[in-house]
């Protein structure tokens, strides 16, 4: 029987009769083989199944009233199998303030289209945590700077991608010690001050940090450190 070959020829194999062995290796390198072709990734033509799993984020501003409803939509690929895979397939955003609207529906429609789109995705929470307001940012509960809503749209993309496992975050044990350590001890040396409206785990005379953007920098050790993501500028 004449068999056509569809795809490029890489390697080959005799097998003998009686060699159950490589016969055997041949039906598994088969199988698997089967089972990537079958495995579907995410693309643009991926159609919106009936009911989809997601997350909503609450974001409150200094600059608004009202509040902010973030709803990030998950699809499934692959589900029951070893290559199951939780993606973002649309996003909507909801407020009581029309102020935004126009801008707001357009970017959603954007990055909605890029998650169809398949790919790295996660190239959006940089682009978008790096836009400015001309007007200036404000400062989170917590003592994190944001630039701008936008940015703050970022973060809340960055929250459900380390929910749902596309963004992986290392955290340094031994940086996280001593910077505990130090807020200890700089906690000890200070007396009992009033409550900032920032953050009051935190000294008040703490100034911003660039890298993180949180009022946590303190001079300590000779050099300025940051109590909240641990960048000194002594290395």
């Amino acid at each position: 029987m004449t068999k056509e070959i569809k795809r490029k020829i890489v390697g080959y194999e005799v097998v003998k009769p009686g060699d159950t062995s490589a016969a055997t290796e041949v039906r598994l390198a088969k199988e698997a083989a089967t089972k990537v072709d079958n495995v579907v990734h995410m693309h643009e033509k991926v159609e919106r199944p009936e009911r989809l799993i997601g997350s909503t984020y609450k974001v409150k501003t200094p600059l608004s009233e009202h509040a902010l409803y973030i709803t990030i939509n998950d699809i499934v690929l692959n589900e029951g199998t070893e290559h199951e895979l939780r993606r973002p397939f649309e996003v909507f955003i909801n407020s009581k303030n029309m102020e935004h609207f126009q801008w707001v529906l357009a970017l959603t429609r954007i990055i909605s289209a890029v998650f169809r789109k398949g790919g790295d995705s996660t190239f959006l929470v940089e682009e978008l945590k790096s836009v400015f307001d001309p007007k200036g940012g404000y400062f989170k509960k917590g003592g994190k700077f944001m630039p701008s809503l936008v940015a703050e749209i970022g973060c809340a993309i960055e929250d459900h991608m380390k929910y749902i496992g596309m963004i992986t975050s290392e955290e340094d044990h031994h940086q996280k010690a001593f910077i505990e350590a130090k807020k200890k001890e700089l906690a000890g040396k200070s007396q009992a001050t009033k409550v900032d409206e920032v953050d009051s785990s935190y000294p008040e005379s703490a100034s911003l940090c660039m890298k993180c953007t949180t009022k946590a920098l303190v001079f300590t050790d000779g050099c300025m450190t940051c109590l909240s993501c641990g960048d000194s500028k002594c290395g």
